[in-house]
């Protein structure tokens, strides 16, 4: 054998152990989370599928106070600061065991894979959009499914934005407060780019006390649907101020979902929660809606929370709300509930949940 391919073979040796050494000391994680949540639920009136009233409910709920659902998340750290994410996330129906808030699909939550650094996070598959994040951030009552801003959300575009098939999405790393985000997504449909197309954009300045956001959806008509209405066509746009001061935080916002041919609704919404000890925190929120296009169509949204951390993975709560609805107008007050789903027109709706939340 030569001396040159002896040389050969001790550095194919030396490559061969250096790489060993390194994915042998790559750090790797793989995650099993989820949350149960179950209560019972209260309503003076249901909604008929004309939108009279079919009379008052008492029922178990599933998701109170937010979505029950598992999921598995991991990461693995690869080379010069870069680290490979995944998340894999289906909704639960803790009434009868099937899915719930999953969009009819297994994975109907999150499935997206994604590679992060120093120049921020890209992520591909299905996700949430920077628009719906965003309005989740704003949300005083936390995007609780019962008397939050998440119902105004819900009645008008269903799932749409809140689950992005087919997504790439950007994140920027946080630099002096800011960040911001930006989507896109291709409609899967052969020879018409256009089709189901949806992009979605979002900025954030927040310095721990004050915080500032702006974001933007677009979504055009058609694309692959999948099992629950996900490709609703509507531009949405939406401002958001909050400020912190010890235990004290207080929300406003504005949204804007535009439905062509359809409606153009406006969205004021303010509220706070307050921490008074780090076991019991008490929230309370407020939404005027109003379609532009038919000034007469408006509603009123407001709810009320009290949550009990028995435990740092399980509380108690107990809400409030209440929805008077004019005109043609059908704001409901529950997401997770079917039969308030929906108001009844031209009505007022009161009702009352308790439950317990468990997270692992």
């Amino acid at each position: 054998m030569s001396h040159s391919s002896v040389k050969r073979i001790i550095w194919a040796i030396r490559l061969a152990s250096m790489m060993w050494y390194g994915a042998a000391h790559a750090q790797s994680a793989v995650t099993l989370y989820g949350i149960v949540d179950a209560g019972i639920q209260y309503a003076s009136k249901v909604a008929t599928s004309t939108g009279g009233n079919a009379g008052n409910a008492f029922s178990l709920t599933n998701g109170g106070l937010g979505p029950s659902l598992f999921g598995i998340r991991g990461r693995e750290d690869l080379w010069g600061g870069l680290t490979a994410n995944f998340d894999l996330e289906s909704g639960i129906s803790m009434a009868n065991g099937g899915y719930g808030t999953s969009n009819g699909n297994f994975w109907g939550r999150r499935a997206w894979v994604g590679i992060s650094g120093r120049y921020g996070e890209l992520r591909f598959g299905e996700q949430i959009s920077p628009f719906a994040l965003a309005i989740f951030d704003s949300d005083p009552r936390g995007i609780s499914s019962f008397a939050s801003g998440l119902d105004i959300y819900s009645d008008n575009v269903s799932f749409t934005g809140g689950v992005n098939s087919n997504a790439i999405t950007y994140l920027s790393p946080k630099i002096a407060g800011f960040e911001a985000s930006v989507m896109f997504a291709p409609g899967g449909v052969t020879g018409d780019f256009r089709s189901g197309q949806q992009w979605s954009a979002s900025e954030k300045y927040d310095n721990g006390t004050v915080m500032v956001s702006a974001a933007a959806y677009h979504g055009n008509a058609g694309g692959v649907s999948t099992p629950l209405p996900t490709t609703i066509p509507f531009d949405g746009r939406t401002l958001s101020v909050a400020c912190r001061v010890n235990g004290l935080t207080l929300k406003a916002s504005f949204v804007n979902y535009n439905v062509a041919g359809s409606f153009n609704e406006y969205v004021y919404g303010s509220g706070g929660n307050y921490i008074i000890t780090p076991s019991i925190s008490l929230n309370a929120g407020a939404w005027y809606s109003v379609d532009h296009n038919h000034d007469e169509n408006h509603s009123l949204l407001t709810g009320f929370g009290a949550i009990y951390q028995i435990s740092i993975r399980t509380a108690l709560y107990a809400q409030a709300g209440m929805v008077s609805n004019h005109g043609n107008m059908n704001t409901g007050l529950s997401v997770t509930d079917s039969a308030i789903t929906h108001g009844v027109k031209g009505a007022a709706t009161y009702g009352v949940n308790f439950g317990i939340r468990h997270s692992f």
